[in-house]
C-alpha cells in the first residue's frame, strides 16, 4: 500500500511520557474511526489514553467495516484518526491525501465461528460449501470479506452465503444468534465468548490481514491524533492487542 510502514523504533512511546511532558500538554476532543474488529482493543486503549492524558476526551469511537468508514471519510466525515483492518482501504485515504504516514500495528487471521454446541456439525472449511449448511460471510468489499474470499479460493471452494454483511460484527451476531450454522470471522472476535465456538481452518495462517493506523491530514486535534496513533503502536498498546489475540505487525 502507499506509504504504509512498520512501526519504527523512532515512534515515541507516549505511554512512558513523564508527567509534565508532552502528554500533559494534550487537550481537546479526539474522534477515531476504527474497524469493527478493533472494538474491544480500541475501547480499552482509548480509556488508557484518556487516563494518561486527562485533558483529552476520546469521543465514542465510530466502528464499522473499513470500507464503509473509508467511504465516509472520503466524503468528508470529520475524524482525527483512522484504523483499518486492511491496507487497501487505508490506501484509498493516503492516495487521496487525507491520511498521513500510516503505520502497521497488528495482524489478524480467520476462524470458522459456529453457534455454541456447533448444531450444524461444521468440522472444516469444506463444510461451508455444503448447501445444507447456512453460512454468513462478510461482503467482499470489506477486509474480512476479502480475506474470506482469498481463503475459500485457496481451498478451491465456492460458498453461497445466506447473507453478506458489511462488517465482521454483524457476521458474528448472526452466528451467535443461531441464524447461521457458521461464518468466517477474525480469531480475535471469538476470543472469550461462550456463545460461539471456533475452528481454525486449514490455510488460515496464509491469509493474514494487516492493520494500519494513521492521523488524518485535516485532523481537528493533530497532536492528540499523532499521540494516539503512536500509543497504539507502543509497547503498552501492544500488550493490550496481544492479550486480545492480535498478532504483531
Amino acid at each position: 500500500m502507499t506509504g504504509c510502514t512498520l512501526p519504527s523504533a523512532a515512534v515515541p512511546d507516549v505511554a512512558s511520557t513523564p508527567a509534565g511532558g508532552r502528554g500533559d500538554e494534550l487537550s481537546g476532543e479526539l474522534t477515531i474511526y476504527a474497524a469493527a474488529s478493533l472494538k474491544s482493543a480500541f475501547d480499552e486503549l482509548a480509556m488508557q489514553f484518556e487516563r494518561q492524558h486527562p485533558g483529552v476526551d476520546v469521543r465514542p469511537i465510530v466502528y464499522d467495516g473499513s470500507s464503509t468508514l473509508a467511504t465516509q471519510l472520503l466524503e468528508g466525515a470529520p475524524a482525527d484518526v483512522f484504523a483499518s483492518a486492511d491496507e487497501a482501504n487505508m490506501s484509498k485515504l493516503t492516495d487521496a491525501g487525507l491520511a498521513v504516514d500510516p503505520e502497521l500495528f497488528a495482524t489478524n487471521t480467520l476462524v470458522i465461528a459456529t453457534p455454541a454446541g456447533n448444531p450444524g456439525g461444521v468440522e472444516d472449511l469444506a463444510d461451508l460449501a455444503d448447501d445444507s449448511v447456512t453460512v454468513v460471510l462478510c461482503a467482499p468489499e470489506v477486509p474480512c470479506g476479502a480475506a474470506s474470499q482469498r481463503l475459500l479460493a485457496t481451498a478451491g471452494l465456492s460458498v453461497s452465503p445466506a447473507s453478506s454483511e458489511q462488517n465482521v460484527t454483524a457476521v458474528l451476531a448472526k452466528v451467535a444468534a443461531g441464524e447461521a450454522d457458521a461464518g468466517l470471522v477474525y480469531a480475535t472476535d471469538v476470543q472469550g465468548r461462550a456463545d460461539v465456538e471456533a475452528l481454525v481452518p486449514e490455510g488460515a495462517g496464509e491469509v493474514v490481514n494487516r492493520y494500519p493506523i494513521a492521523a488524518m491530514r485535516d485532523a481537528a486535534n493533530p497532536d492528540a491524533a499523532a499521540a494516539f496513533a503512536a500509543f497504539v503502536g507502543s509497547a503498552d498498546g501492544r500488550v493490550v492487542l496481544k492479550r486480545l489475540g492480535f498478532g504483531a505487525p
